[in-house]
């Protein structure tokens, strides 16, 4: 089984980030929000193995007498949601739009695609890579016992937090936990540091303008959801991204080029250190469908143009040199 480094860290006063490196796909942060005896998750993680450490993190930093009462989920991902049945007896909050979509791709249909996986050419081969590290079997989607739309006011102890919908962005219904007692905010996948995101759902504009929410806010620190914690300097970095990407796909588009092949000729300019590089053929597919008013594409045929961008981006870029560098893998 796959490891990587996970680091918990207190971020203010009764709030932690739970990091687990490098965040690439799958490797998903959570939060840890405490005051008095009660205490609140912000998302779970991809498996019930990664959750159980979750928890047992959590619970070295909980007071005596403690209790999780309130779990979060973000958004509808599997990597935010699929460890929520380990938190028996919490409440489950979630937007109304993110509740809705978890349905859609449940922990039984991604188990039977990494058990089909051997048999899918290179679809199968790419999921294996980016999701082999996890183990989808014997989780039991386990959906929010509370929604809400906009914003919700919670109390943890006597603390106040924040649940404000920015959504629909990198999911329909993405969810920002803001923290102001400790000048904290919990973004989820509406930040990704040092990767590239995934446009989901879009539109771009509605990202922009979440990603001007968080900088509007008066905060420290900012929890991604993929990546390390950080501050606003993220958060305006993902804003030059989207700028210059939609910018470059609209010219292409423009021009008639397929989206795939507008994904492989923008360049990455400053982006170029960035992991996770072949979700550009996923955004500029998301873009391109807002530009014209098409119709979403399915996970499945998204997750293969990705696949297909990474090997044909394999084949058009040159080895290094004798004596050079090349770039880490990530």
């Amino acid at each position: 089984m796959t490891e990587v480094p996970k680091t918990l860290s207190q971020v203010g006063d009764g709030a932690y980030a739970y990091v687990q490196h490098d965040g690439s796909w799958g490797w998903s942060n959570s939060g840890l929000v405490v005051e008095g005896d009660q205490a609140m998750v912000v998302d779970t993680l991809f498996d019930l193995r990664l959750t159980r450490e979750l928890l047992d993190a959590y619970r070295r930093v909980l007071p005596a007498g403690a209790a999780i009462t309130t779990l979060v989920n973000t958004h509808a991902n599997g990597d935010h949601t699929f460890g929520n049945q380990l938190l028996d007896g919490a409440q489950i909050v979630a937007s109304r739009a993110t509740a809705a979509e978890m349905t859609e791709v449940p922990p039984a249909l991604l188990a039977a695609m990494m058990r089909q996986a051997p048999q899918m050419g290179l679809l199968g081969e790419f999921l294996s890579r980016i999701f082999g590290p996890f183990e989808f079997e014997g989780i039991e989607l386990t959906l929010p016992t509370a929604t809400f739309d906009g914003e919700l006011a919670l109390r943890v102890g006597a603390k106040h937090v924040r649940l404000v919908e920015v959504g629909p962005a990198h999911t329909r219904g993405d969810t920002i936990v803001v923290v102001p007692a400790d000048r904290v905010v919990y973004t989820a996948d509406i930040l990704f540091a040092g990767g590239h995101p995934i446009i989901w759902e879009g539109p771009v504009e509605n990202w922009l303008r979440a990603l001007d929410l968080v900088l509007a806010l008066d905060v420290d620190t900012v929890v991604p959801g993929h990546g390390p914690v950080t501050d606003k300097r993220a958060v305006i970095a993902l804003r030059d991204y989207f700028t210059y990407l939609d910018r470059e796909a609209r010219a292409r588009f423009d021009a008639g080029m397929s989206s795939i092949d507008a994904s492989l000729d923008i360049p990455l300019a400053d982006f170029a250190s960035w992991g996770e590089a072949e979700r550009m053929a996923a955004n500029v597919r998301s873009l391109f469908r807002w530009y014209s008013g098409g119709e979403r594409a399915s996970a499945p045929q998204v997750l293969g143009e990705m696949a297909e961008w990474d090997r044909r981006r394999k084949v058009t870029v040159s080895p290094a040199a004798p004596g050079e560098d090349e770039e880490a893998p990530r």
